[in-house]
């Protein structure tokens, strides 16, 4: 029987993991909170200390962490605690779900398939309520026989997987034109809303005419919705914007392709990073407009 292992219970995490138990599998778990990964295993499962062990004893090995860097240490260590590749048996499976570079994506694969093991490039989308309950989207990109292991993971963590490509690079590509319009969406939104707060116009009012006008989008209306309520608890923060909208920028720029759009969205995040919301909610990106009275937590 195929082992599973996932590293990192945040956010999206630990719904993927959530989905991989229900799907029927014997999920094993690592992240840095120990005592997170042995919650996850109260219900069955395995939470291991290290992440050579989890690597040793799993065939496909799914990462949700943040960053490309922090995919580097998973996989090769800090320079004190050994990451898993080295552990990881001939053949294995190496499920990449962060947003990163794609060009980076493509020179990962090679230096796994240098250490005989097998890559899929697997960015996510669909936020913490998808991913618990196994309906996220899937962008991937891998070799065919890195999909015949980890296709039935695949299945059971998205209920969209898409197949971008037969190597590494596709998958992060469009996820990254995903970022794109997320981060332009959202800045569009607070901007809305913003000038809406300006002109005196009630906040409860405009967010239910434009969520059932033409003007709607999805990210107006999830993240108007956290603005309404006053509630910055970060489920994807500012910063990951600030991040993910720079990836964006740096792939075009490297092709001199010009994005107007996304340069604007990308300097709202870092304007609302440096004014101090960097880890608020990335809706937070409305606090950088100003004259404006933004709505309050009900009894504050």
């Amino acid at each position: 029987m195929t082992t599973v292992g996932l590293i990192g219970l945040g956010a999206m995490g630990s719904g993927m993991a959530q989905s991989l138990r229900r799907a029927g599998h014997s999920v094993q778990v690592f992240d840095v909170r120990r005592e997170v990964a042995e919650a996850f295993t109260n219900a069955g499962g395995t939470a291991h200390d290290s992440l050579s062990s989890l690597g040793a004893a799993c065939d496909v090995v799914v990462s949700v962490v943040v960053n490309a860097a922090q995919t580097e240490s998973v996989l090769f260590g800090d320079g004190t605690t050994p990451g898993c590749a080295a552990s990881m048996k001939p053949g294995s499976v190496f499920v990449m779900c962060s947003t990163v570079d794609p060009n980076w994506s493509v020179a990962l694969e090679a230096r796994l398939e240098a250490m005989g093991l097998r890559y899929v490039d697997a960015p996510i989308s669909g936020g913490a309520a998808k991913a618990a309950s196994g309906q996220m989207t899937m962008m991937t990109a891998g070799k065919p026989e890195a999909y015949a292991v980890a296709e039935p993971f695949l299945n059971a963590m998205a209920a969209k997987v898409y197949k971008l490509g037969d190597s590494a690079g596709a998958g992060s590509k469009v996820k990254i034109i995903n970022q794109l319009l997320a981060g332009v969406h959202i800045a569009a939104a607070a901007e809305a809303m913003a000038l809406g707060l300006r002109e005196g116009v009630d906040a409860a009012a405009l967010y239910e005419v434009i969520t059932n006008s033409a003007g709607n989008s999805w990210m107006f209306e999830n993240r108007m919705a956290h603005v309404l309520a006053a509630d910055y608890t970060p489920l994807s923060a500012v910063d990951i914007f600030v991040k993910d909208l720079g990836i964006v920028l740096d792939m075009a720029r490297a092709s001199k392709f010009p994005l107007p759009l996304s340069s604007t969205a990308h300097q709202m995040f870092m304007q609302a990073s440096t004014a101090g919301f960097a880890k608020e909610d990335d809706s937070a990106v409305i606090k950088i407009f100003p004259g404006i009275e933004l709505p309050k937590k009900k009894g504050a």
